[in-house]
């Protein structure tokens, strides 16, 4: 399994470019970050390229799918975003459908989401960056997300049909909101970009609560899925180092 360290938040307090360089000590070859747009590059690109970490998944501006009137801004941002990734060889990027809109039907704004990524897959058209929708957990995290399903994003990414555009499954998520991970996971491999880790409950770390990884690490294997996992999770009982140790140890 090659995991991929989100430095916003397993490594707390730390600057990105020192969390990089833990990163890199422990024995990690990848990175991600919730930033796409509007940082500093440089100084990001810099820390990469002397530590020789790849960048498996980055942000791309946060702005919503369900609303097409921000289509004009979400694609702005994600040409930005795109540009982002290729100077720092990040293949991967999120994407967010957005907060529910109220008085509008789920169905106008299921559509709202495939038309905004069929565009996007315009932009991403020739590259090898995946830009991938997440769906969210609504019972304890996020209330008022759209999209919360994994059944759901499956089908917007079908409707797109572009090597592009994938789904980000946050396990932890999707533990929550319907669980059933190893069939899920499995029967909708080729769909998804990337993954996401964290333990259930609490969103600590992977080998703390109810989600046995290993087991779905070895059902992610044996599917075929060779890009990054990333450790998106807040250490809750072990420091960041000792928690980035064990998961290695135990995972890798």
């Amino acid at each position: 399994m090659k995991f991929s360290v989100c430095i916003n938040s397993v490594t707390g307090e730390l600057s990105r470019q020192d969390a990089i360089r833990l990163s890199k000590k422990l024995g990690y070859e990848a990175v991600e970050f919730w930033e796409g747009t509007d940082f500093p590059v440089d100084e990001y690109k810099q820390v990469v390229d002397e530590t020789g970490l790849k960048v498996a998944c980055m942000g791309s501006g946060a702005v919503p799918l369900v609303d097409p009137a921000k289509r004009p801004e979400f694609l702005e941002k994600l040409a930005e975003a795109i540009a982002n990734a290729k100077s720092l060889g990040a293949k991967g990027l999120i994407a967010l459908a957005g907060q529910e809109l109220p008085g509008v039907s789920r169905e106008a704004q299921h559509d709202s989401i495939v038309a905004g990524l069929k565009e996007a897959a315009k932009l991403l058209a020739g590259t090898d960056i995946v830009l991938n929708i997440e769906p969210l957990n609504t019972l304890v995290d996020h209330q008022g997300y759209y999209l919360a399903t994994s059944a759901e994003a499956f089908e917007i990414v079908g409707k797109v049909n572009s090597p592009n555009i994938k789904v980000l499954y946050d396990i932890y998520h999707q533990q929550i909101t319907e669980g059933n991970l190893i069939a899920n996971i499995t029967a909708n491999i080729d769909l998804i970009g990337h993954f996401h880790v964290a333990g259930n409950p609490g969103r600590g770390e992977p080998y703390f609560g109810e989600i046995n990884y290993g087991e779905v690490f070895k059902a992610i294997d044996t599917a075929g899925y060779s890009r990054y996992v990333g450790l998106e999770y807040w250490p809750k009982v072990d420091g960041v180092e000792e928690s980035l140790k064990k998961v290695l140890a135990m995972y890798s």
